[in-house]
């Protein structure tokens, strides 16, 4: 009898597993608590001012109401993937989607030179966006329209799933622009904005090259043997609802309709690039943009009122076990921050940073945060959290506070394969993608930029950069 591979159990049985750790850390690990000053509209911790303080442990109770208190702190970004999948379900009522896939894998597979530059072309524009205005939820979008386009010409969805979420994290973490990482650490830590220009510039050129080396040399992969992909048996079901295993010559005709509300889907793209630069929009505002936008597709492609209706709550419906991980993902640091551990885990880091050589001390200090990162994934919020303390403990041990400020950014490279985060679950949940197929996609990408990026502290350490 040949045994199966081992299968992980359901997402949500692994982050309430986690909960349920968390909640026995908060009866072992000693609290603890940093003084907070206002800063720029955040609470910051104030270094120097941390100050061990009896255990608040976390009962029984904890386990059931740290996931209501995660859905309730995670309702922006919960609503808005109820809204993106209500939308969307829309949108693929009126047959544009389908329509305008199909004609595009027709374009694609008349042209190796197109289906070749599609790929890097896309990854290096999410990329940028990464980079420059801190790309992440706004990604969830693209999703919906790359998964059935990367099936429409042969690939996976999980090549649908990395060229915008991975092209834009690539970007995240090696940003030299980004307001919401680089920017507000670098105003915490006393730094010009935006300084280090240079090198950060040649560190987001490899570690986005790396990227879209992976994700070409996967897809030739699958093009090849589609058999190999961990996603081969979903995507030929897939096909069949999205009827992309019709002959493109047979689809490529499109009505007027169709061409409408696809002008208008990319007329929604744009202002939405528009709205983050200039008007310096978020999850509301996004969210706000995609339900008028849904609703105006199907108008304009004559879908009826309670049609309408029916394919939204259809749509928002499938997104239900999405929501229900993220709050719970969200419980973590609930339970940590009520169990004052949060503060003490972030003291213990800083004090074995302070123990090495400054090489070793700017390493630990990227792992320290990504460690961090587990629990918080906003990277404002973990900017603010962090950089009043990694700051002037750079100084201590002969960091420079713009490597510092280098470490944080980084540790963003882990983020794509955190279970614990809302904007990874809401991803793999509009791809109906399990985390565990996507996390051993990942792994060894992630380690690449593991490696990388402890490489890529050396020079800054070795140069006093500033």
């Amino acid at each position: 009898m040949k045994l199966g591979a081992p299968r992980l159990p359901h997402t949500l049985v692994l982050i309430y597993a986690m909960v349920v750790l968390t909640v026995i850390a908060t009866w072992l690990v000693p609290g603890g608590e940093y003084q907070r000053v206002e800063k720029d509209g955040r609470l910051v911790p104030v270094d120097g001012t941390f100050m061990f303080t009896a255990r608040e442990p976390q009962g029984l109770g904890a386990l059931f109401i740290s996931p209501l208190k995660g859905f309730v702190e995670a309702a922006a970004i919960i609503a808005f993937v109820f809204i993106m999948g209500g939308v969307f379900a829309v949108v693929e009522k009126t047959g544009a989607v389908n329509a305008g896939i199909r004609r595009l894998a027709a374009k694609f597979g008349t042209s190796g030179a197109l289906r070749t530059l599609l790929i890097p072309v896309t990854m290096v524009v999410f990329s940028l966006g990464g980079a420059v205005f801190g790309m992440c939820e706004e990604t969830m979008p693209f999703i919906l329209v790359f998964v059935p386009l990367a099936l429409s010409l042969g690939y996976d969805t999980i090549v649908g799933v990395a060229i915008p979420f991975v092209g834009a994290a690539s970007g995240f973490a090696g940003a030299f622009f980004n307001p919401f990482t680089v920017g507000i650490a670098q105003g915490i830590a006393g730094l010009p904005l935006y300084s280090g220009l240079g090198y950060r510039l040649v560190v987001w050129t490899v570690g986005t090259a790396m990227a879209v080396s992976v994700v070409m040399l996967y897809a030739a992969r699958v093009k090849k043997n589609p058999r190999i992909s961990p996603t081969y048996e979903e995507d030929r079901e897939r096909r069949r609802e999205f009827a992309l295993d019709a002959p493109p010559a047979e689809s490529v005709r499109m009505s007027a309709r169709h061409k409408a509300v696809l002008i208008l889907f990319l007329l929604g793209l744009v202002g939405l690039v528009v709205g983050i630069l200039k008007y310096k929009w978020y999850i509301e505002e996004i969210a706000g943009l995609f339900l008028a936008l849904g609703l105006a597709a199907g108008v304009i492609g004559r879908v009826k009122g309670d049609d309408i209706a029916r394919a939204f709550v259809a749509g928002a419906k499938d997104m239900v076990n999405t929501a229900l991980i993220i709050g719970c993902a969200r419980a973590l640091l609930v339970v940590a921050m009520d169990g004052k551990i949060l503060d003490t885990t972030l003291y213990a880091m800083s004090r074995l940073i302070a123990g090495v050589h400054p090489v070793f001390s700017a390493q630990l200090m990227f792992l320290s945060q990504g460690v961090i990162n587990f629990f918080v994934h906003s990277g404002t919020a973990q900017a603010a959290l962090t950089m009043p303390i990694m700051a002037p403990l750079g100084d201590l041990v002969g960091i420079t506070r713009q490597t510092s400020v280098f470490a944080f950014q980084l540790c963003e490279y882990i983020n794509p394969i955190l279970p614990t985060s809302g904007v990874t679950m809401g991803v793999l949940g509009l791809a109906k993608l399990r985390w565990d197929k996507w996390a051993k996609w990942f792994l060894p990408l992630m380690i690449l930029w593991i490696v990388f990026s402890l490489l890529a502290l050396i020079p800054p350490v070795l140069t006093r950069w500033k």
